[in-house]
């Protein structure tokens, strides 16, 4: 009974390490996966000037999750009420947000661009576009510094911690 209660305990810390370390290495691949929605919704918006609906709609099929799924509920959302976009925005990141690797830099980022968008002329929409991804590429750089520096050692930490509340109990 104790080995299986030791072994439980192990795979659980371990299992947890593994986590922290998938999320730490999830958060530059989504940040990525950001800048390259603002790039697309660039060139929607500006270029073809689709409405920021039917921009949502073809984003949220052209992109993977979880950003796709942000812009399937920003465009569902919208449908609902069309008149009121950064606060469609604003609700739509706030839900979505949690179910992502994404941590409060790029949350405010990207609430910063939401309300800047539909407010301006095209020229200065390209240019909240443009300092929106400047701002997330400085964030990714970082991201990535991150998962580098502590990605391994969570992982290891994880099933270290694991193995010592073992050795304590026995």
């Amino acid at each position: 009974m104790k080995v299986i209660g030791a072994l439980l305990i192990l795979v659980a810390a371990t299992w947890t390490g593994f986590e922290l370390s998938r999320k730490l290495q999830q958060r530059p691949k989504q940040i990525r996966q950001l800048v390259s929605s603002l790039q697309v919704l660039e060139a929607e918006i500006l270029y073809s000037q689709t409405s920021i609906i039917e921009a949502s709609d073809k984003l949220s099929g052209q992109l993977p999750n979880p950003i796709g799924t942000f812009f399937r509920l920003l465009a569902d959302n919208l449908q609902l009420h069309p008149a009121r976009l950064y606060d469609c925005w604003e609700e739509t990141t706030e839900s979505w947000i949690n179910n992502t690797a994404l941590k409060p830099a790029e949350k405010d980022i990207w609430l910063q661009f939401g309300q800047t968008l539909g407010q301006h002329d095209f020229e200065q929409q390209q240019k909240h576009i443009q300092l929106a991804k400047t701002h997330l590429e400085r964030e990714l750089l970082e991201s990535e510094e991150v998962n580098q520096r502590y990605g391994k050692m969570v992982r290891n930490l994880g099933f270290l911690t694991g193995l010592l509340i073992v050795l304590l109990l026995i």
